[in-house]
């Protein structure tokens, strides 16, 4: 709205702040959510990371298992070879490359198993994007938000009023929802 004051007068003409076709601009109703205590409160996120956890620390109890075994034999072997306990050369040579190729092996598990904790992780990611997302429009119906912005660090929001925040509503309603699919 532009307010337009005639000279020697006290008239004031308010404007109406037009579009370009002239039609009359709407309200654009905005909010942020602040995706870190989202990811923080949000129970289904929390059940999420969990479950990564648990997959991490299985695969780490794995690997390390498999290490320890493999440390155990290549110590053992350095023991045989100072002994003098191979009878042959290439009875030494054959466990050698027995080892090398276990040590090979569990680079290659660590590997794989790295690659599928990133994958597991990425599908969670997504999977937990598409709820929040899903949900937030089930909201908004009531809501008319034009743009619901996430505010986290590094995001392009550097200051936003806190009437803007639904992050507490958005929680308590994805934890209702959440809850009821348990």
């Amino acid at each position: 709205m532009q307010l337009s004051g005639h000279k020697g007068g006290s008239v004031a003409v308010a404007k109406m702040e037009t579009d370009s076709t002239g039609a009359p601009l709407k309200a654009f109703p905005v909010a942020y959510i602040n995706v870190d205590s989202l990811l923080q409160k949000y129970n289904f996120s929390i059940d999420l990371n969990e479950q990564i956890l648990k997959k991490q620390e299985n695969a780490r109890a794995s690997y390390t298992q498999k290490a320890r075994s493999l440390q155990a034999e290549v110590k053992d072997f350095q023991y045989k070879m100072q002994n003098g306990a191979f009878a042959t050369r290439e009875r030494a040579e054959q466990e050698q490359q027995r080892l090398m190729k276990k040590e090979q092996e569990l680079q290659e598990l660590d590997a794989r198993l790295t690659k599928e904790l990133m994958e597991q992780t990425q599908a969670m990611n997504e999977q937990l994007r598409d709820t929040v997302v899903r949900c937030l429009k089930l909201y908004n119906k009531d809501k008319g938000y034009q743009i619901i912005f996430s505010n986290t660090a590094g995001s392009p929001i550097f200051l936003a009023d806190d009437v803007y925040n639904i992050t507490g509503e958005i929680i308590e309603f994805l934890n209702k929802r959440y809850a009821g699919t348990k």
